[in-house]
């Protein structure tokens, strides 16, 4: 490796070793990461534009945080978060994110704590293990978002997602079949998120807020998902 790609150890991202901070703050839009940067941090410098998969690290509260953006799908975060795991230093990541709900007592703008990520993916099969592997989160991250969920007083869910690999599915009973085991909502990530943490021995959590809710039609708006996320943000950040 030469001195150029051991400053910059991956061609889809800029930044170079020293330029993102150990906790990271992931959203799928990154758009939404210029949002977060732009209203939440000081001191902000962009290390990241390649592929528009916007990049920042600032401060929040006297502690050196990032956010970036992961796309959209279960490949794309799997690029991005286990390339700061392993050629970034990055220990943490916390995913912010949007989820549909799947269960009746959700409702818009609830927060969703994923324990677990259930998944259609075949993400984990690159294991070669002998059976299902359960993606689970951090429990340290976990523990911490629940206590700050209840001191803010947010309307909250914790329990198993599921991370799908199919947006417009052709099985129109798919989703009704994971309600029935309790899964809590769907989106589209987490699950390849937390085989990355573990496999590196680092630590991950997805919090989402509910855009949608499949089975009813209701749906928040572009503008909402990208920067009406407000608790959900400022969640993570108090627990990164």
């Amino acid at each position: 490796m030469n001195d150029a790609n051991a400053l910059t150890p991956t061609p889809h991202n800029a930044g170079k070793l020293g330029d993102i901070a150990p906790i990271v703050l992931m959203p799928g839009d990154p758009l939404r990461a210029k949002f977060i940067a732009e209203t939440y941090l000081t001191d902000v410098v962009q290390y990241n534009q390649v592929r528009g998969m916007n990049g920042y690290t600032g401060m929040y509260k006297g502690k050196k945080v990032s956010v970036q953006g992961h796309g959209m799908g279960i490949p794309s975060i799997g690029i991005y978060t286990y390339e700061l795991f392993n050629f970034y230093g990055v220990d943490r990541i916390i995913r912010v994110g949007s989820a549909g709900a799947i269960q009746p007592q959700i409702k818009l703008g609830d927060i969703v704590i994923a324990m677990g990520a259930c998944t259609d993916s075949n993400y984990a099969a690159q294991y070669g293990l002998p059976g299902s592997f359960a993606p689970i989160c951090s429990y340290d991250l976990l523990e911490k978002a629940v206590m700050a969920a209840k001191e803010k007083n947010l309307s909250f869910y914790v329990g198993n997602i599921l991370s799908s690999d199919i947006f417009y599915n052709s099985d129109e009973d798919a989703l009704r079949k994971w309600a029935k085991m309790g899964v809590l909502a769907v989106e589209m990530e987490a699950a390849a998120l937390y085989c990355n943490a573990t496999k590196a021995g680092k630590e991950a959590l997805c919090i989402t807020t509910v855009s949608d809710c499949p089975f009813t039609g209701e749906a928040a708006s572009a503008e909402q998902r990208q920067t009406g996320f407000a608790s959900m943000i400022e969640l993570a950040l108090d627990i990164a």
